[in-house]
């Protein structure tokens, strides 16, 4: 097919699509190289990255510092190094080394000095009542963990839209391919019309305002085709949005890559229910909505945690190295210290609106998991309705069309016999026309409810990371 104002081989260079294009082609490239895609995958980095920082809270610390006084009374020099584990069940240990030396020291910092080894010291906290079940550090884990899963369902939803956009502008196209050839075919009969009147205005048998008036319909004619053309090219740039050659560049497909529209699917109404049912388990937005909830139900046992008093125990040991600091050698023998801290917020009102908040938004989440799931169902059975009246529709239409082709020709040949006039038989094939494009659309409408039921499935999933 050659359209005007088209080369038939209208493309860009290095396309792997040869012969006929098929819609699994066009959602193959959406899956391989749509940009948008690439763009949604990138949230797996961006997730991943967010639960790397959240684990961080559990990495190794170093510290180390040194406090020196050379001028005065008092002239001492301290060094001090720190490794501290904070602990997955909470709390964290410690090990660490100091070393004081010069002196005297302040007798009022009598601590600060070493024996001249320096001191050994290590030790562990650990939580009794807040934070032995949860803190902080590991609900941050816990959230992005989630939100590490969460993800993946993002993806999916983004990319079932766009294999329902590119479905879209794939059958949009081949109806457009459709409409065009209609218009050609209408245009040629009224051409072929034409050299027949002309021989026959040459013999007298007609007169040459018929030949006029024929001349008239097939300027009319050629402006339909063009329109039809330049409606064709149009719909084969924004398929072109998602159609893409190996080099990941929009390619535009040309005219004799065109299919003829095919039959509608069958439609089983004995799936239906199993359908919904399969739906409601597929669909990424209730995946979304669930993972959203277990997020929240992590932030309400953070707030549950805020309700309790903070009692922590600790034990360290220190053990000094070296000759003694002092003759008493008060700091050569092994110490070891334990305790229990507590700390309680009376009126816990951080806790309680935390955990007011939290519930408020779980019944949220909750109320909007019944509508979405609702809404699945609706999408569902919508598109299978739209599916079987498409069918019904289509079969009386092609039957219109076949009818409306049988008048015309009847005309045309009564026309070629004189028993009818120009204004009859571009009646009747206006007519046929007109039934050929109602048989379009209802293909297109057919087409696009089955890019509706394969969204409303989630049939697409996300390519492996």
């Amino acid at each position: 097919m050659v359209v005007p104002g088209l080369p038939a081989d209208e493309g860009l260079p290095g396309n792997e699509v040869e012969g006929t294009l098929r819609l699994e082609e066009v959602i193959g490239s959406v899956y391989r190289a749509y940009p948008m895609l690439d763009a949604a995958l990138r949230q797996r980095d961006i997730a991943a990255g967010d639960q790397l920082a959240a684990a961080g809270a559990y990495d190794l610390k170093l510290s180390a510092g040194s406090e020196n006084q050379p001028l005065g009374y008092y002239e001492t020099y301290r060094t001090n190094i720190k490794l501290a584990q904070p602990l997955y069940s909470g709390g964290e240990t410690f090990a660490m080394y100091r070393n004081g030396r010069g002196g005297p020291y302040e007798p009022w910092y009598q601590e600060r000095a070493t024996d001249d080894g320096g001191e050994f010291k290590a030790g562990v906290l650990f939580p009794f009542s807040r934070n032995r079940t949860i803190d902080e550090r590991r609900a941050n884990v816990w959230k992005t963990t989630y939100g590490r899963q969460q993800v993946e369902y993002d993806i999916q939803a983004e990319l079932i839209d766009f294999v329902q956009s590119a479905s879209y502008a794939y059958w949009e196209w081949v109806a457009a391919g459709e409409r065009y050839r209609i218009a050609t075919t209408v245009l040629e009969l009224a051409r072929q019309r034409n050299a027949g009147i002309e021989r026959q205005v040459e013999l007298g048998d007609k007169e040459p305002p018929l030949l006029q008036d024929n001349r008239r319909l097939i300027v009319s004619r050629e402006a339909k085709q063009i329109e039809a053309g330049r409606k064709l090219q149009n719909s084969a740039v924004k398929l072109s949005l998602y159609l893409r050659d190996l080099e990941g560049k929009p390619f535009i497909p040309s005219p004799e890559q065109l299919p003829e529209f095919p039959a509608p699917g069958p439609v089983v109404p004995e799936q239906l229910d199993g359908d919904i049912q399969l739906a409601v388990e597929r669909r990424p937005e209730l995946q979304v909505l669930d993972l959203l909830h277990r997020q929240l139900e992590v932030d309400l046992a953070q707030a549950h945690n805020d309700f309790r008093p903070s009692v922590d125990g600790y034990m360290t040991g220190l053990q000094d190295v070296g000759a003694p600091t002092s003759k008493k050698a008060d700091k050569s023998q092994f110490e070891l210290e334990a305790g229990v801290m507590m700390e309680l917020s009376v009126q816990r009102r951080k806790a309680r609106g935390k955990s007011s908040a939290v519930e408020a938004k779980l019944a949220q989440v909750n109320a909007k998991r019944r509508i979405t799931q609702d809404k699945i169902v609706i999408e569902v059975q919508q598109a299978y309705q739209t599916l079987v009246a498409a069918r019904d529709k289509v079969a009386r239409a092609r039957e219109a069309q076949r009818l409306a082709d049988q008048m015309a020709a009847i005309e045309r040949r009564k026309f070629a016999l004189g028993d009818s006039d120009l204004l009859a038989v571009n009646l009747r094939e206006q007519q046929a026309a007109e039934a050929a494009e109602t048989l379009i659309d209802t293909l297109l409408e057919a087409f696009r409810a089955q890019a509706d039921y394969r969204a409303a499935m989630a049939w697409d999933e996300p390519p492996e990371g």
